[in-house]
């Protein structure tokens, strides 16, 4: 069965969506970008049972499901049977409480969130990819598949095990096309290969290729000035075939115009801009930033309670300041939470890591330049 038709690529994603002061979910701005979203011709939300510990999902209901007709918009979300769950019951129970939180009566997209390999066989052990084939028989999904963070062979392997699962969310921008920790390129041709459409997630990297580090800002610069550096990831990803969305996680309704703007006309990367593109992998290839995208996936079962993301931010801008005052800015993000040197090498992070990072490693080098 085919995907319904997505002839606007740009999919809204709501795992970054902006805040109040208090860290709520700022629902008001969401519905204004949903409005702009929606009248350039977006249909496509995408969230988790996951996101923001639930909020996300009710923000789209707030912001979509409240406001608009069923037929306007499409929604996908994540039932992931490793982080909120204890056992069968409860990772089943996600998929109903996804269902009352969005309001949406029936998920258009759903994924077993996050495949990897500390996680794939918990779906296999609590018997979710039955239990979804079972939802869609009911009517209460349309499409199923999974969202990917490994290897390439455990992608063949659970393509060739569950061939009935109609798409594939990958990790793919241009940094990591050739990253063999996430394998973009790779995981993408396998896809093709067994004819699954691709949803891409962090098509900016979690927003480290819309504020690049200056010898890629320089690449695009010398080349289009003024033009922003997000639309060269977007353009990138959306021009790949059997590409069916590209996943946005906006925070404000500047990124929203932004991306509508590179959207409308979409326009693909032609081979002198693909000349840039290859210019600013190589510059990405020579950094040694911490290619941490802050999706907080480390920090949800560490039992020390460390900022880990935090603490690699920290690091990464002290490298692009020699005046930066990395130990009084690693004190403030530490404040009354766990500190690198509390790490206690459990390795729970490195398994929930989708960019396959030693955290444990990093951590240690944190600690001896901000605490040492």
């Amino acid at each position: 069965m085919s995907l319904i038709p997505n002839p606007f690529k740009l999919g809204f994603g709501l795992m970054r969506l902006p805040k109040n002061a208090d860290g709520t979910i700022d629902v008001p701005q969401v519905c204004e970008m949903t409005d702009r979203f929606i009248s350039a011709g977006g249909t496509y939300f995408d969230t988790a049972f996951v996101y923001d510990g639930g909020a996300s999902e009710d923000a789209f209901r707030q912001a979509v499901a409240e406001r608009y007709p069923r037929e306007a918009y499409t929604l996908a979300t994540k039932l992931h049977a490793a982080m909120m769950c204890h056992d069968e019951q409860s990772a089943k129970q996600e998929f109903y409480t996804s269902l009352e939180r969005t309001g949406a009566g029936y998920i258009d997209y759903y994924l077993l969130h996050a495949l990897q390999r500390s996680t794939w066989k918990k779906y296999d052990e609590y018997g979710i990819w039955d239990f979804v084939k079972e939802q869609k028989e009911k009517g209460l999904i349309r499409h199923w598949g999974f969202s990917f963070h490994a290897d390439p062979e455990l992608l063949e392997h659970l393509l060739e095990t569950h061939p009935d699962a109609e798409f594939v969310q990958l990790q793919i921008n241009y940094a990591d096309w050739e990253n063999p920790g996430v394998a973009s390129r790779r995981n993408w041709e396998i896809c093709r290969a067994h004819g699954k459409p691709v949803i891409v997630m962090e098509p900016v990297k979690g927003g480290i290729l819309a504020d690049p580090i200056p010898e890629v800002r320089k690449v695009f610069d010398e080349a289009a000035p003024g033009v922003s550096y997000a639309s060269w990831a977007l353009r990138f990803a959306c021009g790949l075939e059997d590409v069916h969305a590209v996943l946005s996680g906006m925070s404000s309704l500047a990124q929203m115009e932004d991306n509508l703007k590179t959207m409308s006309p979409f326009r693909k990367l032609d081979g002198a801009e693909m000349e840039l593109i290859h210019q600013a992998q190589k510059a990405l290839d020579e950094d040694k930033s911490i290619p941490c995208t802050s999706c907080h996936y480390c920090t949800k079962g560490c039992p020390m309670e460390i900022p880990i993301p935090e603490i690699f931010n920290v690091e990464n801008r002290k490298k692009g300041s020699p005046r930066f005052r990395v130990v009084r800015e690693y004190d403030i993000v530490t404040q009354n939470r766990g500190r690198a040197s509390s790490c206690i090498a459990c390795g729970q992070c490195e398994a929930a890591c989708p960019q396959q990072l030693p955290i444990i490693r990093l951590l240690q080098e944190c600690r001896a330049e901000m605490e040492d």
